[in-house]
């Protein structure tokens, strides 16, 4: 058969998936750039058990939100058009099942690893500025469709091509083109475009495996091609005989295409299996203690040095045991990072907690006596916060602090340390750095906060901030750290009497003409 033909035969097989009325309808909504809330939530609202299994996950501990999700239009405003459109579609998508006749595929394992690479998107994206991840999850999910429809329509066929790529390997595509006709990229991409699905759907479908070949225009698009291709790769190392050659790839690629650097690629593995384990069970996928990346790339190397060794040298035993002693070690290690980060994290922020500032400063002060250097201290507190959680409700206003602190945080050298001091105060210690420096690197951070747009859901909020500024040379002065607290509290308190979203620096008190003037 020809290409043609093929699709013609895929297009009018009764084997092909129906896409369901809620699902085709909400690609309808979300393609126009004037979509609300309400439309999304009316849309979803039809399928009353589509409804309560995006409420159940919405409400589980995947999210985390503190409080409780009761209607559809919570879900879509809270978690996003993207988040909500993905969990429709993949709750519509991972509920099929095998069509009936006797053939070599594997539905259950088709669909894992699917999953898998929608995770992998996900985190990927995670780690990219300006990107949402929650639009790339459906786009590495559904990057192989085309292997279930193929399989589907020609089940006989698909059964010598799945046979001979167990036999003999080589890439699916080549073995689906010379027995069938036409490969799973080209005709899962053809249905996708018959389910009229946007570009940034289908077009990852189409050109994953080569995303150099993508002539789209949209930058979205393009770079949902290259996470699709960039998933498929860790999605093979978790599914395939072959964990090493994908993972080389994998970092190389990543590299590359992204310019992710060797942490960000670490985290990503890091986080793949657990990650899959937990969001699988709200498919009803029971996938059952997945292997890190890890742990499979260890059994594969050991496995190779068993094969270069001779018959006399193998000892299957030894090489079990030295995976599960690596596999401990590493496990307390990750434990042991696991009590450490929280002894010393505020759990809302991420940023240091208040006994980890008290116990830096004290090391700090020591430090700058030693050193004979100075220490600066700047206290900083977001401006008529009660009055924001008042109006937009504690959630919104826990939302509004941890990105505060990733743009404040952004904005620090390596080496100083901010803090949650308490509420919505914040400390931040500035080492070998003089007052007037730290009155520079308090308006760096006052001018980005207040032009900062704060995004919750489809809402934008503005925020600002007010910071009071201490500064010590500790070998010179008679000040403890309870001083330089209290010196740097004063200024604040300055700052918010006289306007607030300001920067003020702490002076002694001095007197003229009898009154009390506080300068800064």
């Amino acid at each position: 058969m020809n290409r043609q033909a093929v699709l013609k035969a895929v297009l009018q097989s009764a084997t092909l998936p129906t896409l369901p009325s809620v699902a085709a309808k909400l690609i309808e909504v979300t393609s126009h750039p004037e979509v609300t809330v309400q439309d999304i939530a009316k849309v979803i609202s039809r399928d009353m058990a589509l409804s309560a299994k995006i409420l159940k996950i919405a409400n589980s501990a995947f999210y985390a939100f503190p409080n409780q999700i009761g209607t559809i239009n919570q879900a879509v405003a809270i978690l996003g058009f993207n988040a909500v459109r993905s969990l429709a579609l993949s709750f519509n998508f991972l509920s099929i099942k095998p069509h009936g006749h006797a053939d070599r595929f594997d539905y259950k394992r088709f669909w894992e690893k699917s999953l898998a690479a929608a995770v992998a998107a996900k985190l990927i994206a995670e780690t990219l500025e300006q990107v949402d991840p929650e639009e790339f999850f459906i786009a590495g999910l559904l990057q192989n469709i085309g292997e279930m429809v193929l399989a589907r329509a020609f089940p006989t066929e698909y059964n010598l091509v799945l046979v001979e790529a167990e036999k003999n390997g080589g890439p699916l595509s080549e073995l689906e083109q010379r027995l069938i006709g036409a490969d799973h990229q080209d005709i899962g991409h053809e249905v996708a475009r018959n389910w009229r699905f946007p570009a940034i759907l289908s077009e990852p479908i189409r050109w994953h495996h080569e995303p150099a070949a993508c002539q789209d225009d949209d930058d979205r698009v393009k770079m949902a091609v290259i996470i699709a291709h960039l998933a498929g790769l860790l999605a093979e190392i978790l599914y395939t005989g072959h964990p090493r050659d994908s993972h080389r790839e994998f970092t190389q690629h990543a590299r590359e295409m992204l310019n992710l650097d060797e942490p960000a690629i670490e985290r990503i593995q890091e986080k793949m299996h657990s990650e899959l384990a937990r969001i699988g069970q709200f498919f009803n996928l029971r996938i059952s203690e997945p292997k890190s990346i890890e742990e499979i790339l260890m059994e594969a190397n050991a496995a190779l040095s068993v094969l270069n060794m001779s018959y006399e040298q193998m000892n299957k035993e030894l090489i079990q045991a030295k995976v599960r002693l690596q596999k401990l070690t590493q496990e307390l290690e990750e434990k042991n990072r696991r009590l450490e980060k929280m002894a010393t994290l505020d759990g809302l922020t991420e940023v240091y907690n208040h006994r980890y500032f008290q116990d830096f400063l004290d090391q700090e002060m020591s430090r700058a006596v030693r050193k004979e250097t100075s220490l600066s201290l700047i206290m900083c507190d977001v401006d008529n916060f009660k009055t924001f959680n008042d109006k937009y409700g504690h959630q919104a206003g826990d939302a509004i602090l941890r990105q505060l602190c990733a743009v404040l945080a952004a904005r620090l050298r390596e080496y100083d340390l901010l803090a949650r001091y308490g509420g919505e105060e914040f400390a931040v210690v500035l080492p070998e750095t003089g007052e007037e420096e730290a009155m520079v690197v308090a308006e760096k951070l006052r001018l980005a906060v207040s032009g900062q747009p704060f995004e919750i859901g489809l809402e934008r909020y503005s925020v600002s901030m007010s910071f009071g500024v201490a500064a010590l040379v500790p070998h010179q002065e008679n000040f403890d750290k309870d001083d330089l607290i209290s010196f740097a509290d004063q200024a604040l308190f300055e700052s918010k009497k006289n306007g607030r979203n300001r920067v003020t620096r702490y002076e002694p008190k001095k007197k003229w003409f009898g009154k009390t003037w506080g300068l800064g």
